[in-house]
């Protein structure tokens, strides 16, 4: 039984922790706030006994085996070295770090410290993201990919009325691409790997939103990766909503599924035979049909990250080499850890492109 606490009082750190009291084999004990009467009624409130409200305490904490950090982006680093120190798996938020360095350097601590650090990435341990992956080879040679991600955020209606906000802020590491475009930049890299090349185009909030925003900062933007025989567009965007479905492109078929996040709705378009029409019409290719394509799904797939997670620290637990251990069906732990790093180092490159600069990057 795996005994897990959780630093964060948000929504996100809630639904985990519905998945850990739901699990048989993970046990909530508590969650860290630094206000001491928060921390105390949202641990009852979810069924957990011990309440934290330092960080030193946590992470020294017998009664805790591992840490769930679901706090603002800029704290994942700080939070989950301290807990790393303490002998604690973590399993951090995405994205893992505000810059690869950071994320580097918790992943490096972790391996040296031989405790498991995964970042909480849900697409990449949802078995219906993987069934869409299996299924890219009926899509004969391809050629392009569309991923895309777009959620009007109320805290956007903050910013316009000239309040501050964690997740419009460049001192929180957040801003559109940080909170929902590394959904679409870690399904690129699980699905095709590192790109050759990368050209960013951001929409930046407005200037004078800046002094609320500490500096330069997306509301959304568009991502094109090259690869030496396909393209990939990311599109995601905390300020509009996106309808389309995402779509990958192949020389047989086309493979069309809706949320990037939470994978569903898939159907593949098989082409036919093209055949040549005036200019006048357009004719529909012979032998052309489609078919849905059944995906795996549950009411809340953090439970597929939370059994990864668990694997993988019985299987360090039960003496696996850390990189090698598996973390559920998909993956090693050396895989996430892959899969995490080359994201990042993508969205640093990104960020620079489009000019929005943390303070975690001068450090």
């Amino acid at each position: 039984m795996l005994r897990i606490a959780t630093i964060g009082t948000s929504m996100i750190t809630s639904d985990f922790i519905e998945v850990v009291n739901e699990s048989a084999d993970a046990v909530f004990v508590g969650t860290l706030s630094r206000n001491a009467e928060r921390a105390a009624s949202f641990t009852s409130e979810r069924g957990g006994t011990l309440p934290f409200s330092d960080l030193g305490e946590l992470a020294a904490s017998d009664a805790v085996d591992a840490v769930y950090i679901g706090s603002p982006n800029a704290l994942h680093a700080e939070q989950a070295l301290a807990c790393i120190a303490g002998g604690k798996h973590v399993m951090v938020e995405k994205p893992l770090g505000a810059n690869e360095r950071e994320a580097k350097a918790v992943l490096d601590a972790a391996r040296d410290a031989g405790v498991v650090a995964l970042e909480a990435m849900r697409p990449v341990h949802d078995p219906a993201f993987w069934a869409v992956r299996d299924a890219l080879g009926e899509l004969g040679r391809i050629r392009r990919a569309d991923l895309r991600f777009g959620k009007y955020s109320s805290r956007y209606d903050e910013i316009l009325a000239g309040r501050q906000t964690n997740i419009f802020d460049c001192r929180m590491a957040s801003g559109a691409l940080m909170d929902i475009g590394v959904y679409c930049v870690e399904a690129l890299i699980a699905l095709f790997g590192k790109p050759d090349a990368i050209t960013c185009t951001p929409v930046l909030l407005d200037e004078d939103t800046r002094e609320l925003t500490a500096g330069a900062l997306d509301g959304a933007g568009t991502i094109v990766a090259r690869y030496p025989h396909m393209s990939a567009t990311l599109s995601y965007a905390k300020i509009t909503n996106d309808n389309l479905p995402c779509q990958i492109e192949g020389e047989e078929a086309t493979l069309s599924f809706a949320g990037v996040s939470v994978p569903m709705q898939a159907r593949i378009d098989y082409r036919g035979r093209a055949l040549r029409g005036a200019a006048k019409e357009v004719r529909p290719a012979e032998g052309a049909h489609s078919r849905e394509l059944e995906l795996p799904g549950c009411a809340n797939t953090m439970a597929y990250e939370l059994a990864d997670f668990v694997a993988a620290v019985e299987a360090v637990r039960a003496g696996a080499d850390l990189l090698d251990a598996a973390a559920g069906p998909f993956g090693t732990v050396g895989y996430f850890r892959d899969v995490t790093l080359t994201s990042i180092a993508l969205m640093d490159e990104a960020r620079r492109q489009a000019g929005i600069v943390f303070p975690a990057d001068a450090r």
